[in-house]
């Protein structure tokens, strides 16, 4: 079941198309990538989800129903363009955004401290945003996004400036939000994030989805067909090959040779092994699958 459906977005700006009735469906429960290259028009689906502007024309459909006005109160937004009030102290601000999401004074209060806890930061309470590092100051408005315990959470480029340990506490929050309920669209470029978190995604590219779905169908979809062999013996496998396989590449590799070969015809792999075993001593056999990283360039490109 789906938590939001985009259909049929369209919006322009002046003379700019910036979503050409782009549609998403995004299933309840998982990490959904929103990904594309820059000015692709992802940021405009996202603050239209968020209300912060209106489509020309299509619609959104939250939890079942045409979004609504109030359905703020159960969507946390990360914007990649962070914002905090600079004189502000740390907890006096992480209260105040908590109590506009709807949260009770004690609520915030409790919950706020159990995160700041969490984060490494509690010492931090009274002093000013501006003292903050980027680091700290993104781990706040992470804290402050996620505290009221929406439906949808949104995150763009959540990573930002963190360090390698950082990105892994945050990657592992993420994650457990997820095993708790939570649905969430994951913004990002970086697409060994999308592979490592992610169930599904959209592609949008010049204003246009042009690639939607599982993670591991997308990539198994934009295969080239190709598997690599690990064997061991003196010959060739160009020799050996019927017209249906064509070698693309062989070189040594740890003592063995690693051939990598297209399949041209929908056969099944074990065909080709039974073919090659009176031949060679096999020693690894495996598909190879291109990374989201690699289909991004492909088709963006």
């Amino acid at each position: 079941m789906n938590l939001l459906i985009a259909e049929k977005i369209v919006k322009r700006y002046s003379n700019h198309l910036a979503l050409n009735e782009v549609s998403i469906a995004v299933p309840k429960g998982g990490i959904f990538g929103l990904l594309g290259p820059n000015g692709a028009g992802k940021t405009t689906l996202i603050r239209i989800i968020n209300q912060i502007t209106a489509p020309d024309s299509g619609q959104v459909i939250f939890d079942g129903r045409p979004l609504q006005a109030d359905d703020v109160y159960q969507i946390g937004y990360l914007p990649e363009e962070r914002g905090l009030y600079k004189k502000m102290k740390v907890g006096e601000q992480a209260l105040y955004l908590a109590r506009l999401k709807g949260l009770s004074n004690a609520e915030a209060v409790a919950q706020l401290k159990v995160w700041f806890t969490k984060f490494g930061i509690q010492g931090w309470w009274n002093r000013k945003v501006e003292e903050l590092s980027k680091g700290m100051a993104q781990k706040v408005q992470f804290i402050i996004t996620i505290l009221h315990q929406p439906k949808l959470l949104i995150f763009d480029e959540p990573f930002s400036g963190f360090d390698p340990v950082n990105v892994n506490l945050l990657k592992q929050e993420i994650l457990r939000l997820k095993e708790k309920g939570s649905t969430i669209i994951f913004s990002t470029h970086n697409m060994a994030s999308v592979e490592e978190l992610c169930d599904n995604i959209a592609l949008i590219d010049k204003s246009k989805v042009i690639v939607t779905g599982g993670v591991n169908e997308v990539r198994r979809n934009h295969g080239d067909n190709l598997v690599e062999i690990l064997f061991r013996g003196d010959t060739g496998l160009d020799t050996l090959l019927t017209p249906i396989y064509s070698l693309v590449a062989q070189k040594e590799q740890n003592g063995l040779q690693a051939a990598t070969v297209r399949i041209n015809d929908p056969q099944p792999a074990n065909q080709l092994l039974q073919q090659l075993i009176p031949h060679v001593e096999i020693h690894g056999f495996r598909e190879i699958i291109p990374s989201m990283n690699d289909i991004f360039i492909k088709l963006v490109s």
